[in-house]
């Protein structure tokens, strides 16, 4: 199980200017997020912080890969990821989250920042995603060409709504 500890960021023991955190996310980053979308990968995401007075601007570099299901065949398949991602967190009496603006209650001071690297990762994940061609599960494509050739209506086949027969008609006449 991971430690999310490391992702809690005491922002009053902070410097003055850049701040760097390094954090190599996997399989127990992702069980210990209770991420709902993804549930594997290996990402490395670096977080740069500069520290302006009460002003923190975190700069987010996230590359790497996630498993995700392929949405022809249904395989898991490696999904390439890379984003940068901006915030600027403040102190303020509650916490809140307004766009890329946080807001960090004073008296604590601890930025959790593990579900925002998350939700990054989440964000840069296509929404389209299959293997390259070929790569594909063979006997999966082999019932969905079956599935996909018995609802578009072969020339040997019967339609199967009769308003594919009136439109067929229709194109065969121009």
């Amino acid at each position: 199980m991971s430690n999310l500890e490391q992702f809690k960021i005491d922002l009053k023991g902070l410097s003055e200017g850049d701040n760097v955190f390094d954090f190599d996310l996997s399989d127990p980053y992702f069980e210990a997020i209770q991420a709902p979308a993804v549930k594997r990968g290996r990402v490395h995401s670096s977080l740069t912080i500069r520290r302006t007075g009460d002003v923190f601007y975190l700069d987010f570099h996230t590359d790497g890969f996630v498993i995700v299901p392929c949405d022809l065949c249904l395989e898991d398949m490696e999904q390439p990821i890379e984003s940068d991602d901006h915030l600027v967190a403040k102190f303020g009496d509650d916490y809140s989250e307004d766009d890329d603006l946080v807001t960090v209650r004073e008296d604590n001071a601890i930025l959790d920042v593990s579900w925002f690297i998350y939700e990054f990762i989440e964000l840069s994940i296509p929404l389209r995603h299959v293997h390259a061609p070929g790569k594909c599960d063979p006997a999966m494509m082999k019932i969905l060409q079956e599935h996909s050739a018995a609802r578009s209506g072969d020339e040997d086949t019967e339609p199967v709504d009769s308003r594919w027969a009136a439109l067929k008609k229709i194109k065969d006449k121009n």
